[in-house]
């Protein structure tokens, strides 16, 4: 099993309507080093839902449900999207000034690569934050 770490604008894809669909299309994503995180994925693997903006936080689990298919919002067949499910929410959200803190989280890809919205954690990174 894998981990990983999926950010959304909270605008345009909130935790809470996470919850409240249980699944959905993890779709938009148009940077290829996130779309090859993407094609990286294995039914099964775990990724913690981030909100950007204003919140920056780390609010749940999601677990990976359908591997990666061509994305359905273009006909452009270099990208890609996946299916996530609801698995969990966390007790507390897990902001980033409380993973900035952590030395053994200094090189997640949310502190050394901000920009990028799909990115890969080490079972290590990913345990670390959840508890």
């Amino acid at each position: 099993m894998a981990y990983w770490l999926l950010k959304s604008d909270p605008e345009t894809y909130s935790w809470d309507k996470m919850k409240l669909e249980k699944k959905t299309v993890w779709d938009g994503v148009r940077n290829y080093q996130a779309r090859n995180n993407l094609a990286s994925m294995l039914k099964g693997d775990l990724a913690l839902f981030y909100h950007s903006n204003a919140e920056k936080s780390v609010f749940g689990i999601v677990e990976i449900s359908k591997i990666a298919f061509q994305d359905p919002g273009t006909e452009d067949s270099r990208w890609l999207a996946v299916e996530i499910k609801y698995k969990k929410q966390l007790k507390h959200s897990v902001s980033l000034e409380q993973m900035k803190k952590e030395p053994m989280l200094a090189d997640i890809g949310l502190i050394k690569q901000s920009r990028l919205s799909v990115m890969p954690l080490s079972d290590a990174e990913f345990n670390h934050i959840i508890h």
